[in-house]
């Protein structure tokens, strides 16, 4: 009974080796137009430069120049600024839209956290370069708004009580602070929205004690925090916060 059966298979298997299979020609690929590979290309580069100016609003490379900030930062070393931790906006701006509304005060916010001392900060000089040109410079943030500040015996003084200037790296190149004859040889109280800076070689920088008769440089000056320092590769590493930072009142 199981003879048919197996006749049957072997039928099948031999019409199936003599079955011919045709040949597929293959399809050609299509060759792209012009205004096709021109509209990807102006794709690609509109791409590549929103990420550019996306990532630039966030951080953003800077050059060290000059001693101000020896021995702790070298003229040519190459760091990385967090420009989105110091991100702000004024909150009733839409208001001063409405008719009538025009003398709503501002209300800043800062979403992530406001400057701290010892935060070490790339700002745009409030005096330039003195020819007109905006200048970069890169300083430590020391007295903070509603503090009073003042230099004397060759100290800094944070609401009458000398500032704790131990760093957790490096130090000061000159460990006595001049006042330069400047406002902070007096008491003086750092306004709201401003903060007093300086530079780690003191006696060897432009800052907060030498601009003009106003030494509170404003917030929205400050460009971002030093975070990373890359180059040279002997300087690599996570910019610290000193010690300092925690310890005056």
């Amino acid at each position: 009974m199981d003879t048919p059966f197996m006749q049957t298979q072997a039928n099948d298997t031999q019409r199936l080796g003599e079955r011919q299979w045709e040949p597929v020609e293959d399809e050609e690929t299509p060759v792209p137009s012009v205004g096709t590979t021109a509209r990807e290309l102006i794709e690609t580069v509109v791409f590549i430069l929103l990420v550019f100016f996306i990532l630039r609003g966030v951080m953003q490379n800077f050059r060290v120049e000059g001693p101000s900030m020896e021995p702790n930062f070298h003229s040519n070393q190459y760091i990385l600024v967090n420009k989105i931790i110091f991100f702000h906006f004024d909150a009733n701006a839409p208001l001063r839209l409405l008719p009538g509304r025009q003398d709503v005060p501002p209300k800043v916010i800062y979403p992530f956290r406001l400057p701290q001392r010892g935060d070490v900060v790339v700002l745009e000089a409030p005096n330039g370069d003195g020819n007109g040109e905006q200048i970069d410079y890169i300083k430590r943030v020391v007295g903070l708004p509603g503090e009073t500040v003042q230099v004397k015996d060759g100290k800094v003084y944070i609401n009458g009580q000398p500032m704790e200037e131990s760093l957790q790296s490096g130090g000061y190149l000159n460990q006595a602070t001049d006042c330069q004859n400047g406002p902070l040889c007096q008491p003086y109280v750092v306004p709201p929205n401003t903060v007093v800076v300086m530079g780690d070689n003191r006696n060897n920088s432009q800052d907060s004690r030498s601009w003009n008769a106003e030494p509170g440089l404003p917030l929205d000056r400050i460009v971002g925090k030093a975070w990373v320092s890359y180059w040279p590769r002997d300087e690599w590493g996570v910019i610290p916060t000193p010690s300092y930072a925690q310890s005056t009142p």
